[in-house]
């Protein structure tokens, strides 16, 4: 794993996780969050953010966390393994909620600055309604990179564990690029 995405609800806990392999791996993380949102929860143009984008991809090994359907091919093009979150949507909406009230009036280490956490229905109804309606359009995308890139599907909070206890190294031992 050089070069892995990390998609999944809003809350089911990718940021987290991505930072956590992280420190395993030794690998950076792209939080797709931090380099698309300008202050303010403005918005880049297109063409702004795919720039940003390609520039990430062409480093050597990563971990990219965040949907972003509109990029997903051209990440899966890059990638060599992805981790789907497939957490049920009751805990996700959970976890967002607790997310909301830790860092109101704050911006979370994974956001663009100046993006200042905020209730926001909008941003809930979409992690109510991710199981039917964008994971079945990322699995649609998926499809076509089966075979090509390596997906694990992560279900629970103890798969998770199990997960990041498998990939740890040895004590004593060094991970490797």
């Amino acid at each position: 794993m050089k070069r892995v995405i990390v998609i999944g609800s809003g809350g089911a806990g990718k940021s987290t996780f991505s930072r956590r392999l992280s420190e395993i791996m030794g690998i950076e993380v792209v939080h797709l969050d931090k380099i698309y949102w300008l202050p303010n929860w403005n918005e880049p143009s297109k063409a702004e953010f795919e720039k940003i984008l390609k520039i990430e991809l062409e480093k050597r090994e990563w971990i990219m966390d965040g949907n972003f359907k509109s990029t997903l091919e051209m990440r899966l093009e890059k990638c060599d393994t992805v981790i789907s979150f497939e957490l049920p949507r009751t805990v996700c909406i959970y976890r967002a909620l607790k997310r909301i009230f830790k860092y109101r009036g704050k911006t979370r280490p994974d956001m663009g600055e100046g993006c200042a956490e905020k209730i926001d229905p909008e941003f809930l109804m979409w992690v109510w309604n991710f199981p039917k309606k964008d994971k079945l359009k990322i699995e649609k995308v998926l499809e076509k990179f089966d075979g090509k890139v390596k997906i694990i599907r992560l279900k629970s909070k103890s798969e998770v564990e199990e997960f990041l206890k498998i990939i740890q190294p040895q004590k004593g031992a060094k991970c490797t690029k």
